[in-house]
């Protein structure tokens, strides 16, 4: 892993104005992952638009932790059923 596409906690509670156990809650209950290396925690830069998806939620609509892992696992459910139904599509246009 290449520590440039790390982003440090802190810098990202800095950035966006949030504590850091806001992170390190998300981070507990699965919604994002952290990486330590060297007694420093990080965020990779590819889950930075979903820490700002949860962000904007638990913020600007005032959503707490529960129900933001309520709505990642709504939404990873309708994720799954949108790729099943693309497959099923595709299999059924086979035979047509």
């Amino acid at each position: 892993m290449n520590l440039e596409d790390l982003i440090p906690t802190d810098e990202i509670c800095a950035r966006y104005r949030v504590e850091s156990t806001f992170v390190s809650s998300l981070y507990e209950s699965g919604l994002i992952e952290i990486i330590t290396v060297e007694e420093t925690e990080y965020v990779h830069c590819d889950e930075i638009s979903e820490f700002e998806r949860l962000w904007r939620l638990h913020y600007d609509l005032d959503i707490n932790l529960e129900g933001l892992e309520a709505i990642q696992h709504l939404l990873e459910q309708v994720r799954k059923l949108q790729k099943q139904n693309l497959e099923l599509k595709n299999r059924l246009g086979f035979y047509e």
